[in-house]
């Protein structure tokens, strides 16, 4: 089990005896590791999983099981996923219909089914300028949500609110509503699988695995976790004023019926800034790794999952 004790605005440090007991009532005894710092958990999956193990556990927020499934994909072995949410966002475990509570997702974790899904991978430049490569499970975006998400790692002015989803929800909203006052949107190159190249405006380009970000955001109601394709969901030149009246559509998923937004599949996405000076940051199911250009594919039935077994 991968801990993030810094989950969840620092509550998972304060809960963690309970959690383990949680798990151990359904798992008996187990390894668990804590991560103390940025990229840790990738290190720590990725070593565990060249040891032998096949079970690892993400125990935090959707940045949490980002890293843990890098270091997965990154070891080339067989292990199996599994989700103990305890963080701000959760969108992820919303996909995968994994219980909030511990204790409930516990049980779920021992009694579930496994379910090969497909992942995400994103070749983008650093911000130092360097070429990389990460993997995503949930959603990768261009635009407004990278800005939104660096204001709310910036600032968490409602931890006040009872309960880590709670607060994360009320935390984007918060935060989305102060980055739309100064909204301007960009020209964009982009490029689907073998089709020609060509220019959109976007204040918001996702790329997305499964259906939820920031949050409970439904970004992309169509997204299917095994399907082989990427959902993609550009939302063109809103006005503020269009934005903060249509938000409820983008946690009830019927953002289709705005005429600014276009959805469409792929397998393979070339994105770039349409003006080379521009500066456009991406986010990676709520991580800030980089920048534009990005190139983004479907990896295919590449991550066995625990999930709660259907009745």
């Amino acid at each position: 089990m991968i801990v993030n004790p810094r989950s969840a605005s620092g509550s998972t440090h304060a809960k963690w005896s309970g959690i383990a007991a949680d798990l151990r009532a359904h798992f008996g005894p187990f390894a668990v590791a804590f991560t103390k710092g940025a990229a840790d958990a990738i290190v720590i999956a990725e070593t565990e999983a060249k040891a032998g193990r096949k079970f690892i556990i993400a125990c935090g927020g959707d940045g949490t099981i980002n890293e843990v499934v890098n270091g997965i994909m990154n070891s080339g072995e067989d292990v199996e996923l599994g989700v103990l949410p305890s963080g701000t966002g959760g969108d992820f475990r919303r996909s995968l219909d994994v219980p909030l509570g511990t204790r409930e997702a516990a049980a779920a974790l021992k009694n579930g089914m496994t379910k090969t899904i497909d992942v995400g991978r994103v070749t983008f430049h650093h911000h130092d300028d360097s070429e990389i490569r990460r993997y995503f499970v949930n959603v990768s975006s261009a635009g407004l949500a990278a800005e939104v998400i660096k204001r709310v790692k910036s600032q968490t002015v409602f931890d006040w609110l009872p309960g880590a989803s709670l607060r994360g929800r009320a935390n984007f909203a918060a935060s989305t509503l102060q980055e739309i006052v100064n909204l301007d949107g960009r020209t964009l190159r982009v490029k689907f699988d073998d089709g020609e190249e060509h220019q959109l405006r976007a204040i918001a380009f996702c790329v997305a695995n499964a259906r939820y970000f920031g949050g409970g955001m439904m970004i992309a109601p169509e997204a299917k976790l095994s399907d082989g394709l990427l959902n993609i969901v550009n939302i063109s030149d809103l006005t503020t004023a269009r934005i903060i009246k249509k938000a409820p559509a983008l946690y009830r998923g019927t953002l289709a019926s705005l005429k600014e937004v276009k959805m469409t599949t792929a397998k393979r996405i070339e994105i770039s800034a349409a003006d080379d000076e521009t500066e456009i940051h991406i986010e990676t199911d709520g991580e800030l790794p980089g920048k534009l250009p990005a190139i983004y594919e479907i990896v295919p039935a590449a991550l066995r999952v625990r999930m709660p077994r259907v009745n």
